[in-house]
């Protein structure tokens, strides 16, 4: 999203949400790339009730805003696991009734066994996630999905990072979120990216949330897609 663009008034107010909940953190983190970066997103610290039916809400207006059509909704272990059952009651509360289904990281030798549960996976099945790091997760759910037999249709995530993915400690010319889109074939949509959250640091009308706009634009000027 260019600057000349009005601002997106869904990802604004996920990107306030997330920093008030703690969630969207300040500072200097360091990233599975290895790099250093301004700010930090948890989707872990969405650890109550209210805030987690909140991040589904948003998730629920993204999609149905979207137009993508899908039958379920799969959560890969562990967070997509939660982010897949609050989506599911959201969505079923907006008229929108979905059977989730999710992994686990090893297979059950006894009872129903095997590694999926919940519903039967079928269909246009949806991926839920909070970021994509490197597409891993993802490459693995698709595998997961079609060797069930059903067709895996798209991700959702909540912050798409927009930066370049890394490999062995080389960085590559494009994002996760591209290489899912471009190599995978799957439509991602993401509650907001980085081009939002530097948009809500411009505007804020907190001096000490607008202080890290220098340094999370100058991440994004070396590192950004």
């Amino acid at each position: 999203m260019s600057t000349a663009q009005s601002p997106d008034q869904l990802a604004q107010d996920f990107v306030a949400f997330a920093v008030e909940s703690g969630v969207l953190r300040f500072g200097e983190f360091k990233t599975k790339a290895g790099r250093l970066s301004p700010y930090f997103f948890n989707a872990g610290l969405f650890d109550d009730g209210a805030k987690l039916g909140r991040l589904a809400a948003f998730y629920a207006k993204r999609l149905i805003a979207s137009g993508l059509e899908f039958d379920m909704i799969f959560g890969p272990a562990y967070k997509g696991i939660t982010l897949a059952a609050a989506l599911s009651v959201e969505l079923a509360r907006l008229g929108h009734n979905k059977p989730f289904a999710y992994n686990r990281k090893e297979a059950k030798d006894h009872g129903e066994g095997g590694t999926l549960v919940g519903a039967k996976v079928q269909g246009r099945v949806l991926i839920i996630d909070d970021v994509i790091s490197a597409g891993t997760s993802v490459r693995e759910s698709i595998a997961m999905i079609t060797a069930a037999g059903a067709t895996p249709c798209g991700v959702t995530i909540a912050l798409d990072r927009q930066e370049m993915a890394a490999e062995n400690g080389v960085d590559l010319p494009h994002s996760a979120v591209q290489y899912v889109t471009q190599q995978l074939k799957m439509p991602v949509v993401a509650i907001a990216g980085l081009a939002d959250l530097l948009q809500y640091l411009r505007s804020a009308d907190d001096s000490s949330v607008t202080a890290h706009a220098a340094a999370v634009q100058a991440y994004r000027d070396k590192y950004g897609v």
